[in-house]
């Protein structure tokens, strides 16, 4: 029982309440502020999960049908049921089809030749052109492969009414985790994590440079609070303010994106602390090496760019090079994206994680370490 009291007793005079309070007070009266750190990320999860998408569909597409006939009708009728191109008009000349896609006004162009049909109806092989705008790669992209596709399309249907044949290979693909293939269900959870580290690390980045400019530095040096008590102080509410984030940004997930929620939500939350704390790490790293509020918001920018793009948010890291896959390993977001769309999307468990977890540990740890002992070098 004495032990239990010593332990309680040495909890209420604990350095780091004062600090803590402090930090509370400054949010209640800040209350603008407290108000963006919220409600933006709410804004900006509405409008990238709309406005973000990877799969491309429906490109502007016109046609140049010199052939006439059933056989060229059905192939652009093939095309559109891809779902990968819509027809926008019939051009009637290559020249007119070059100046569409020249203007912007099409991505692809459909040439038919006069003899398509003939060829088909003597036995032989029915020649079209696809003209794509490739300036574009990921559009360029969508549009060979939905060619492909209706090219074998129609190839089998020609096929089974000449020969009454029946394809003599089929592959029946069964997508899982995310089988209508939307954008959404994979950008959202990622949002979550891409916001949590914009917020997170602007806000500490300003922490200590904001006091510094204040000229309230001296005053906290002088107090009786050590400087891991100072540094706890600064992060603690932080975390609390990242939970409300991360809260709102699945809601909406989740009500405006249907994203599914496979796994255990005590279980994220749990990780989400270490991912959080990194990022608050990062910030307060950077608070303790920059002299301006101004320096402070440069170097959080020059974080966020390869943070977002290096980490497999958008693009896949195994389609990376190598030395940018390394720059990618340590960086926090890398981690908790495998722990967001494992947990939402996989519903799988703490051992599945485990190797994420160790990383971000490893990574929060080292980067606190690093912020508190850096400040004790920055006091003059």
């Amino acid at each position: 029982m004495s032990a239990r009291r010593t332990w309680l007793d040495r909890l209420r005079l604990w350095t780091v309440w004062p600090m803590l309070w402090k930090e509370f007070l400054q949010l209640r009266r800040d209350r603008l502020t407290f108000a963006l750190m919220t409600g933006l990320p709410a804004v900006q999860l509405l409008l990238f999960g709309y406005a973000i998408q990877t799969d491309v569909r429906k490109l502007p597409t016109v046609v140049v049908d010199a052939s006439r006939t059933g056989e060229s009708r059905a192939l652009v009728q093939v095309l559109q049921n891809t779902d990968n191109f819509r027809i926008i008009a019939d051009v009637g000349s290559r020249d007119n089809a070059r100046r569409w896609i020249e203007r912007g006004a099409a991505r692809v162009a459909l040439i038919i030749p006069p003899d398509y049909q003939r060829e088909i109806r003597r036995g032989g092989t029915g020649v079209a052109q696809l003209i794509i705008d490739a300036a574009d790669p990921q559009s360029s992209g969508a549009a060979i492969s939905g060619a492909q596709l209706a090219a074998q399309a129609r190839s089998a249907q020609l096929l089974a009414q000449r020969y009454q044949l029946r394809a003599p290979v089929e592959v029946r693909v069964r997508p899982w985790y995310n089988p209508a293939q939307k954008s959404a269900t994979f950008i959202v959870p990622g949002i979550v994590g891409v916001l949590l580290t914009i917020t997170m690390t602007l806000i500490t980045s300003t922490a200590i440079v904001r006091e510094r400019e204040r000229g309230t530095l001296e005053q906290l040096i002088v107090t009786p609070i050590g400087k891991t008590s100072l540094m706890l102080g600064k992060l603690i509410p932080f975390v609390l303010v990242g939970y409300v984030q991360m809260t709102v940004i699945l809601l909406l997930g989740v009500l405006f994106f249907d994203v599914p929620v496979r796994g255990n939500l005590l279980l994220l939350y749990a990780m989400a602390l270490v991912f959080i704390l990194a990022s608050l790490g990062v910030g307060l790293l950077i608070s303790t090496v920059a002299r301006s509020q101004a320096q402070a918001m440069q170097l959080s920018f020059f974080f966020m760019l390869p943070n977002i793009l290096l980490s497999g948010y958008i693009f896949p890291r195994a389609a990376m090079p190598e030395p940018a896959q390394w720059i990618g390993l340590a960086l926090p977001l890398t981690y908790f994206l495998d722990v967001l769309r494992g947990v939402l999307l996989k519903g799988v468990g703490v051992s599945d994680l485990a190797r994420q977890l160790a990383a971000l540990a490893g990574l929060a740890v080292v980067l606190i370490a690093v912020s508190v002992r850096r400040f004790s070098k920055t006091l003059d």
